[in-house]
Order: structure tokens, then sequence, then C-alpha cells
């Protein structure tokens, strides 16, 4: 008889307090979510924040290390914060039956040497207290305030479903110059930005990979009719490539390296090997860039497919109506950004009454939601030489 498997939860609601734009936010996130709003309200800073999450457990990382990517608490603390000096985050994992199954809070600020401390930091499972800091032997030491347990695989034993869940989380915001150049990114791994990607590749098991490339081909083909096949190739020095074969006047076709692929191109087959790449979250930045609309307006539909397949969560940012066009996207996966004066507030599109209305009349998400997004006053640009 098989054991029935838990499968693993996923980022179920987010509370965030002092964080970058965000001074007061708790909101409800689904298996997909898309993040809509003008520039600059803080849409890469809400993916950042889980990309420290993934930081703070990370090889190599740690509370410390996340920090000062980011520039130090006083970068990260969000400039209304005039009062508190503390930063909040607070995290639920769990499945859409049982939303609540973990809860991670973590309560930062600097101390008077601008060096990160823990106020607090919180494990809760099915509502059970697990962890609950700082204890007595952080106020007998308080450089113990400096690492979160989270961190230490030594004390983080009963509760390293969430570490793992963190650690498996993906940010990808694809820049093909890094694939043409991946010199510019030398001796970086996992690079959210694709210095590292064909080496990634090339290090895949050979089973795995080779799948994953049939699978790439044949959704690349789609987008590009002249390709016939894609593969990892070596030069004389060793150094590994990716090859495509393109129909051509000549008879057996025409290679290209990747530095002769387009940008679409590159960009959409980083998209895809990083579908099939883990289970964890993933974090997409306007994968819409470079690629041609029609193209644009099945990404939500091959995100619906591989989710149920693999049953991973994917958070992208956007600003492209032909992704947003798409009937199957709900108002709940809609997280619309709404710049205030004390901050930007996050508000699920199906809590907007007239969203609801708009959606009932006929309109499609794209046309309900992303006129709230544009700037005011983005007339005057065209008055730019005037100014």
């Amino acid at each position: 008889m098989k054991a029935n498997h838990r499968p693993q939860p996923r980022i179920t609601s987010i509370q965030l307090r002092n964080w970058k734009n965000f001074t007061n936010v708790e909101l409800q996130l689904q298996q997909r979510a898309f993040l809509v709003g003008p520039n600059a309200t803080g849409k890469s800073n809400f993916l950042d924040l889980l990309r420290f999450l993934r930081d703070i457990v990370s090889v190599g990382g740690g509370f410390q290390e996340a920090v000062r990517r980011r520039s130090g608490v006083s970068s990260i603390r969000s400039l209304a914060a005039r009062q508190d000096p503390s930063i909040t985050v607070s995290i639920t994992l769990g499945s859409s039956e049982t939303p609540a199954i973990w809860e991670y809070t973590l309560v930062f600020r600097q101390d008077n040497q601008r060096r990160p401390m823990i106020d607090r930091e919180l494990v809760r499972q099915n509502a059970k207290l697990l962890l609950d800091r700082p204890d007595k032997e952080d106020l007998s030491d308080p450089a113990r305030l400096t690492q979160t347990h989270l961190e230490q695989v030594n004390v983080n034993r009963t509760f390293r479903e969430i570490a793992d869940l963190f650690g498996s989380i993906r940010y990808l915001h694809i820049v093909p110059q890094l694939i043409r150049e991946p010199d510019r990114s030398s001796g970086r791994k996992n690079d959210p930005f694709g210095g590292d990607f064909i080496e990634r590749v090339a290090t895949t098991d050979k089973r795995t990979q080779a799948a994953r490339l049939r699978k790439i081909t044949k959704a690349l083909q789609a987008a590009v009719p002249q390709l016939r096949e894609l593969e990892l190739w070596k030069d004389d020095t060793g150094r590994p490539h990716l090859r495509g074969k393109y129909e051509h006047w000549r008879p057996q076709g025409a290679w290209q390296m990747e530095e002769q692929f387009s940008d679409g191109s590159l960009r959409l087959l980083g998209l895809l090997w990083a579908l099939l790449e883990g289970t964890g979250p993933l974090l997409l930045e306007e994968p819409e860039l470079s690629l041609h609309p029609d193209v644009v307006r099945f990404l939500p539909q091959l995100f619906a497919r591989m989710q149920r397949k693999s049953g991973r969560q994917i958070i992208l940012s956007t600003h492209s109506p032909e992704l947003l066009q798409d009937s199957g996207i709900g108002l709940d996966e809609v997280l619309l950004l709404i710049p205030q004066g004390e901050g930007t507030v996050i508000r699920v599109a199906k809590q907007i009454d007239e969203i609801g209305h708009l959606l009932d009349g006929g309109l499609s998400v794209a046309e309900a939601v992303l006129p709230r997004t544009k700037p005011q006053g983005i007339v005057q640009l065209v008055l730019f030489e005037d100014l």
C-alpha cells in the first residue's frame, strides 16, 4: 500500500511592515499571482522579499549576508517608517485546503553599530508555537540575535520544511546579453539574470538535460517555426554552447550558436527551462519582455498547464495587456499595487467591486485592471522638450 505524501506547501499569505515600499501589507496568495501597478510602486521589491528569505537559508547566505546584499537595514526599511524602526516579515505556508500549516515571522532592525539584529523570530505549526525568540540564551548572549534559527541546521530540525521551501524559491529575469557573454558573470552560481545559464544546462544530468531540451524544442517551434533542433554542444576548448538548427536554403539546414539567437528566443528558452527546473516558488519579472504579443497571450495557459503537473507556485510582475487578456485568470490572482502618500498598498483585484462589475460587463482582466496602473499626468511626457 502506497503512503500518502502531503504535497509541498506553498506561500498562502504574506504580512509586511516597513519593507521598502510597503509600510503595512497583508494579503492572501494563490497558486498564481500577477503583480500589476505603475512603475516604481514596488513590484520588484515585493519579489525581492521572497529572494531575501531564500538568501537567508542558502549556502553562502544567512541573515547577515541577506541584509548586506541589500545595502543594510536602513536601505530595506521603508522611508515612511518614521516611528517604528523595525521591519516585520510574516509568511504563512500551506495549501488551498489547509492554508496555515506553517507560520514564520521575522522582526529585525539595526543596532547602534548598524548591525542587523533580530527583534523577534517566531515559528508556528498548525497554530502550535515551536519557536519564540529572543529566549533566555539570547538574552544572556545578544550576539546570538545576529543569526536566525531558520538558517541553522543544528536548531531548525523541527521546522526545516520552512527552510527547504524558502531555499527552493527561484527568481528569473533573463538578460540575453549575459547568456551571449557569460564572462560578464564569471564565477556566479544560479545567476538569476542568466550569466551561468548555459553552464547550468551543461551540468544537468544528461538524461534530464536531453528530455528538457526536447520539450523546449517542441515549444520553441511554435514561436520560432524555422527551428528544427536544439542541443548542447561543446567547442574545441570544452566550453558549452546552445546551438539550434534552422531551416535554410541548404538541404541540411544551418546551425546557429546562442550569440546569434534573438533576445526573444533566449528569454523564452530560459523561461521554459526555469519552468522545468525545480518545484519551489518561481518568481518572474515581466516575462513578456522581447516576446511577440501572440506568444505572450499563451503564457498564462502555459503556466497553468505546468502547475497542474508540478503544483508549483508562480508569482510574476507584468505590464502586459496581452498576458492579462487570458480569460482563465481569476481576480483573486491579480494583485494591484497602489501608490499612496505613506507607501504602496496591495489590493487583490477581487476586493475591488468596480473591477468585478467591469468583468461582468464583458471586459477582460487587462481592460479592467491596467487603466488603474496608468501614471497620473503621463500625457506630459510628450511635452519633454518644452519642460
